[in-house]
Protein backbone atom coordinates (compact mmCIF):
# COMPACT_ATOMS: atom_id res chain seq x y z
CA UNK A 1 0.00 0.00 0.00
CA UNK A 2 0.82 3.91 -0.69
CA UNK A 3 1.88 6.02 2.12
CA UNK A 4 -0.87 7.17 3.83
CA UNK A 5 1.68 10.40 5.00
CA UNK A 6 4.76 9.90 6.96
CA UNK A 7 3.61 11.29 10.28
CA UNK A 8 0.59 8.61 10.14
CA UNK A 9 2.36 5.15 8.60
CA UNK A 10 4.18 4.75 11.38
CA UNK A 11 1.92 5.63 14.01
CA UNK A 12 1.36 9.19 15.63
CA UNK A 13 3.82 10.97 17.96
CA UNK A 14 1.64 12.88 20.26
CA UNK A 15 1.92 16.66 20.28
CA UNK A 16 2.82 18.85 22.82
CA UNK A 17 -0.83 20.70 24.09
CA UNK A 18 1.66 23.71 25.52
CA UNK A 19 3.54 24.42 22.42
CA UNK A 20 3.60 27.93 21.50
CA UNK A 21 4.50 27.53 17.44
CA UNK A 22 6.83 28.03 14.86
CA UNK A 23 7.92 28.54 11.85
CA UNK A 24 7.28 26.57 7.98
CA UNK A 25 9.06 26.56 5.37
CA UNK A 26 9.00 25.75 1.94
CA UNK A 27 11.15 23.19 -0.07
CA UNK A 28 13.13 25.43 -2.34
CA UNK A 29 16.93 25.05 -1.45
CA UNK A 30 17.43 29.03 -0.93
CA UNK A 31 15.85 32.27 -0.42
CA UNK A 32 12.94 29.71 1.44
CA UNK A 33 9.33 31.22 1.41
CA UNK A 34 8.62 31.54 5.86
CA UNK A 35 5.59 31.82 7.68
CA UNK A 36 5.58 32.18 11.70
CA UNK A 37 2.35 30.83 13.57
CA UNK A 38 2.23 32.25 16.60
CA UNK A 39 0.32 29.33 18.90
CA UNK A 40 -0.22 25.81 17.87
CA UNK A 41 -2.45 24.49 15.53
CA UNK A 42 -6.16 22.72 16.15
CA UNK A 43 -8.26 19.93 14.43
CA UNK A 44 -4.58 18.82 12.99
CA UNK A 45 -6.08 15.87 10.60
CA UNK A 46 -5.38 13.96 7.66
CA UNK A 47 -7.26 15.08 4.35
CA UNK A 48 -8.08 13.18 1.22
CA UNK A 49 -8.85 16.28 -0.91
CA UNK A 50 -8.14 17.11 -4.62
CA UNK A 51 -7.35 20.38 -3.22
CA UNK A 52 -4.69 20.45 -0.07
CA UNK A 53 -0.68 20.11 -1.02
CA UNK A 54 0.25 16.71 -0.52
CA UNK A 55 4.37 15.44 -0.11
CA UNK A 56 5.74 13.32 -2.50
CA UNK A 57 4.38 9.89 -2.59
CA UNK A 58 1.80 10.45 0.25
CA UNK A 59 -2.50 9.67 -0.18
CA UNK A 60 -2.96 12.32 2.36
CA UNK A 61 -2.31 15.57 3.56
CA UNK A 62 -1.75 16.61 6.96
CA UNK A 63 -3.42 19.82 7.58
CA UNK A 64 -4.49 21.80 10.65
CA UNK A 65 -5.78 25.45 11.52
CA UNK A 66 -4.89 28.15 13.04
CA UNK A 67 -6.62 31.76 13.78
CA UNK A 68 -5.70 34.23 10.63
CA UNK A 69 -4.03 36.82 13.59
CA UNK A 70 -1.59 34.16 14.52
CA UNK A 71 0.00 33.83 11.44
CA UNK A 72 2.14 36.38 9.31
CA UNK A 73 4.48 35.67 6.12
CA UNK A 74 7.71 36.70 8.16
CA UNK A 75 10.61 36.13 5.05
CA UNK A 76 10.15 35.88 0.98
CA UNK A 77 6.37 36.15 0.72
CA UNK A 78 6.51 37.85 -2.93
CA UNK A 79 7.23 33.87 -4.03
CA UNK A 80 4.05 32.90 -2.83
CA UNK A 81 0.57 33.09 -4.92
CA UNK A 82 -3.10 32.07 -4.61
CA UNK A 83 -3.55 28.62 -6.10
CA UNK A 84 -6.95 29.06 -7.35
CA UNK A 85 -8.62 32.18 -6.70
CA UNK A 86 -12.54 31.08 -7.26
CA UNK A 87 -11.79 28.03 -4.30
CA UNK A 88 -12.77 28.58 -1.11
CA UNK A 89 -9.67 28.27 0.69
CA UNK A 90 -7.08 30.48 -1.12
CA UNK A 91 -3.79 28.14 -1.19
CA UNK A 92 -0.96 30.52 -0.91
CA UNK A 93 1.71 28.11 -2.41
CA UNK A 94 5.61 29.13 -3.35
CA UNK A 95 5.67 29.75 -7.10
CA UNK A 96 9.19 28.00 -7.35
CA UNK A 97 8.60 24.74 -5.59
CA UNK A 98 4.58 24.52 -5.05
CA UNK A 99 4.71 23.59 -1.53
CA UNK A 100 1.20 25.06 0.04
CA UNK A 101 2.25 27.33 3.22
CA UNK A 102 -1.24 28.41 4.13
CA UNK A 103 -4.62 28.42 3.08
CA UNK A 104 -7.01 31.29 4.04
CA UNK A 105 -10.87 31.63 3.37
CA UNK A 106 -11.53 35.22 2.24
CA UNK A 107 -15.25 34.69 1.37
CA UNK A 108 -18.13 34.11 4.15
CA UNK A 109 -17.52 30.84 5.48
CA UNK A 110 -17.95 28.91 8.48
CA UNK A 111 -13.90 29.03 8.58
CA UNK A 112 -13.29 32.12 8.01
CA UNK A 113 -10.72 33.58 10.32
CA UNK A 114 -8.96 30.35 10.39
CA UNK A 115 -5.96 29.59 8.25
CA UNK A 116 -5.05 26.25 6.99
CA UNK A 117 -1.10 24.75 7.50
CA UNK A 118 0.74 21.93 7.05
CA UNK A 119 3.35 22.02 10.01
CA UNK A 120 5.30 18.91 8.15
CA UNK A 121 6.58 22.40 6.84
CA UNK A 122 8.20 23.34 10.46
CA UNK A 123 12.00 21.85 11.73
CA UNK A 124 10.01 22.63 15.46
CA UNK A 125 8.41 19.75 16.93
CA UNK A 126 5.54 19.47 19.24
CA UNK A 127 2.69 20.41 16.78
CA UNK A 128 -0.77 18.82 17.53
CA UNK A 129 -0.57 15.51 16.12
CA UNK A 130 -3.15 14.33 13.66
CA UNK A 131 -6.71 13.93 15.16
CA UNK A 132 -8.57 12.36 12.56
CA UNK A 133 -8.55 11.39 8.98
CA UNK A 134 -10.96 13.52 7.01
CA UNK A 135 -12.24 13.02 3.00
CA UNK A 136 -10.70 9.81 2.83
CA UNK A 137 -13.14 8.34 -0.25
CA UNK A 138 -11.87 11.49 -1.90
CA UNK A 139 -8.27 9.50 -2.92
CA UNK A 140 -10.93 7.40 -5.23
CA UNK A 141 -11.81 10.29 -7.77
CA UNK A 142 -7.96 10.65 -7.75
CA UNK A 143 -7.54 6.83 -9.20
CA UNK A 144 -6.91 5.08 -5.92
CA UNK A 145 -8.43 1.20 -6.62
CA UNK A 146 -11.89 1.03 -4.54
CA UNK A 147 -10.82 -2.00 -3.63
CA UNK A 148 -8.41 -0.79 -1.53
CA UNK A 149 -10.34 1.78 0.69
CA UNK A 150 -11.13 -0.37 3.47
CA UNK A 151 -7.42 -1.30 3.94
CA UNK A 152 -6.84 2.76 4.37
CA UNK A 153 -9.48 2.88 6.04
CA UNK A 154 -8.22 0.15 8.57
CA UNK A 155 -4.70 1.36 8.52
CA UNK A 156 -5.90 5.05 10.12
CA UNK A 157 -8.02 2.60 12.80
CA UNK A 158 -4.87 0.59 13.42
CA UNK A 159 -2.47 4.59 14.28
CA UNK A 160 -5.79 5.29 16.59
CA UNK A 161 -7.80 7.52 13.79
CA UNK A 162 -11.36 7.67 12.58
CA UNK A 163 -11.78 8.56 9.45
CA UNK A 164 -14.46 10.39 7.83
CA UNK A 165 -15.86 11.04 4.49
CA UNK A 166 -16.50 14.58 5.17
CA UNK A 167 -14.97 16.43 8.59
CA UNK A 168 -14.85 15.20 11.73
CA UNK A 169 -18.36 15.74 14.05
CA UNK A 170 -17.17 18.66 15.68
CA UNK A 171 -16.69 20.45 12.86
CA UNK A 172 -19.55 19.66 11.01
CA UNK A 173 -21.38 20.91 13.90
CA UNK A 174 -19.45 24.44 13.19
CA UNK A 175 -20.64 24.07 9.60
CA UNK A 176 -24.27 23.59 10.86
CA UNK A 177 -24.48 25.78 13.49
CA UNK A 178 -23.07 29.40 10.99
CA UNK A 179 -25.40 27.44 8.39
CA UNK A 180 -28.40 27.70 11.19
CA UNK A 181 -27.35 31.35 12.31
CA UNK A 182 -26.97 32.12 8.87
CA UNK A 183 -30.88 31.23 8.25
CA UNK A 184 -32.03 32.83 11.10
CA UNK A 185 -32.32 29.58 12.70
CA UNK A 186 -30.59 29.85 15.59
CA UNK A 187 -29.36 33.52 17.84
CA UNK A 188 -26.10 34.75 15.87
CA UNK A 189 -24.62 34.95 19.88
CA UNK A 190 -24.49 31.09 21.58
Amino acid sequence: MPSLHASVDNGLTKGDPNFSGGKLYCHCSSKKVEVTLKSNVAHNHACGCSKCWKPEGALFSVVGVIPVDQLSVTANGDKLHVIDSSAAIQRNACKECGVHLFGRIVNDHPFKGLDFVHTELSDSKGWQEPQFAAFVSSIIEQGFHPKGIDEVREKFKAVGLQTYDVLSPALMDLIATYTGQKAGKLPAKL
